[in-house]
């Protein structure tokens, strides 16, 4: 029992507050090349250049599935080409109040699932460089799902697209009456 009626023997309490911090001045970093969303941004870019190119060396480059599937490696490069320069010039965190998780997410997994198409019916074709195209499409595929798995993850744990979060703590003490 403790030497006052109205006093618990409890440990100090501690409240915990989170600050966002976003540097709104648009500067360029080449940090974001070497995280894993920038490398993936990086590869499926060369990816979708590899399989355009494969097409568009072909005999049948005019035909509507090759014709189908350039469309879509622009698509790709022209949406990861400009995300990765908003990353690189801190555009996203300047412009944080868009959903940009979200965004990629969907996006990524709409070209994923678009490459899945695209990439099957040139590989069906039978022209080696239609195949060669296909390969590199399937494996555009696999990233951008990657990619729209992990914005998935980051969107659900509340995790920012760019900038950081600083965590305080503050211990708030109870102390006891004074004696009369």
């Amino acid at each position: 029992m403790s030497a006052y009626p109205n006093q618990t023997n409890s440990p100090p309490q501690t409240m915990g507050s989170t600050n966002t911090v976003f540097l709104t001045e648009t500067r360029f970093d080449p940090s974001y090349i070497k995280t894993p969303p920038g490398i993936m941004k990086i590869v499926v870019i060369v990816l979708n250049l590899l399989g355009f190119i494969c097409i568009q060396s072909s005999a049948f480059w005019n035909n509507g599935r090759g014709v189908y599937f350039n469309i879509l490696t622009h698509i790709g490069l022209w949406f990861s080409g400009i995300l990765l320069l908003l990353y690189l010039f801190h555009i996203v965190e300047k412009y944080h109040k868009f959903k940009w998780l979200v965004i990629e997410m969907i996006v990524c997994g709409v070209i994923a699932f678009l490459y899945l198409i695209a990439s099957t019916i040139v590989v069906a074709f039978g022209s080696a460089a239609y195949s060669a195209g296909g390969f590199f499409g399937y494996l555009a595929m696999v990233v951008y799902g990657a990619d729209a798995f992990f914005k998935m993850r980051a969107w659900r744990a509340g995790e920012l697209a760019q900038g950081h979060r600083v965590m305080t703590k503050q211990t708030h003490v109870t102390t006891p009456p004074a004696l009369p």
